[in-house]
């Protein structure tokens, strides 16, 4: 596979994660976790993100429909999932979605 069929199936799995108002939504909230989520025992939200409960609850959906917003975020890189004392905080990568920002730039 050449390096523009890699590129051109990245940025597919990135723009059909982006085409959901939801998910947009979750990427909004977690630009400033701590100002969209209540306080959280176990995580800092500006290092770990958002604790998945906060996120379900905040969405107002059932777990499994955010469980599956969540995982259509993180398999394309553009949120970060990590486990703490036994609940899932979710941040934004940062650093995918400004790269994203430049493949679409370059593809323009």
């Amino acid at each position: 596979m050449s390096l523009a069929e890699e590129v051109s199936i990245d940025l597919e799995v990135m723009f059909k994660a982006l085409a959901s108002e939801r998910r947009l939504q979750i990427l909004d909230w977690l630009k400033d976790p701590s100002e969209n989520f209540p306080p959280q025992e176990h995580g800092d939200p500006d290092e770990h993100g958002a604790c998945n409960q906060f996120i379900v609850e905040k969405l107002g959906v059932s777990q499994p429909a955010a469980s599956r917003h969540l995982k259509v975020l993180t398999d394309a890189g553009l949120v970060i999932a990590t486990s703490r004392k036994g609940w899932t905080y979710y941040r934004r990568n940062e650093e995918a979605i400004a790269d994203l920002t430049r493949q679409i730039a370059n593809h323009l």
